[in-house]
């Protein structure tokens, strides 16, 4: 048998690297202030919720991602910010911000 030139992709999950900070949020919240990187979240569940991160302390510019419904289980998401971390929530979700 002759061996593959490639390997066939893992079912298992990927481990999450990077982020030894973490915060639950459910409403719209400053995460960090200041520089740092956001690794992703975790949804615990969702009921047509929404999330927006920015690179600032407020709601206000630089757009990180744009309005996107995450779905429910591990989103990366890794992202440099200069001024800080904060994320607008729209909808329901609860969520887990893994940061460093």
């Amino acid at each position: 048998m002759q061996d593959k030139p490639y390997q066939q992709a893992s079912t298992s999950p990927a481990p999450v690297m990077g982020g030894d900070r973490y915060q639950n949020i459910s409403a719209s919240a400053l995460i960090k202030t200041g520089e740092g990187y956001i690794t992703g979240f975790f949804v615990a569940s969702s009921a047509v919720g929404t999330v927006k991160l920015w690179d600032n302390t407020s709601a206000a510019t630089t757009i990180l991602v744009n309005t996107t419904s995450p779905t429910v289980g591990w989103n990366p998401c890794p992202f440099h910010f200069t001024t800080g971390l904060y994320i607008t929530i729209g909808g329901t979700i609860d969520l887990t911000v893994v940061y460093g």
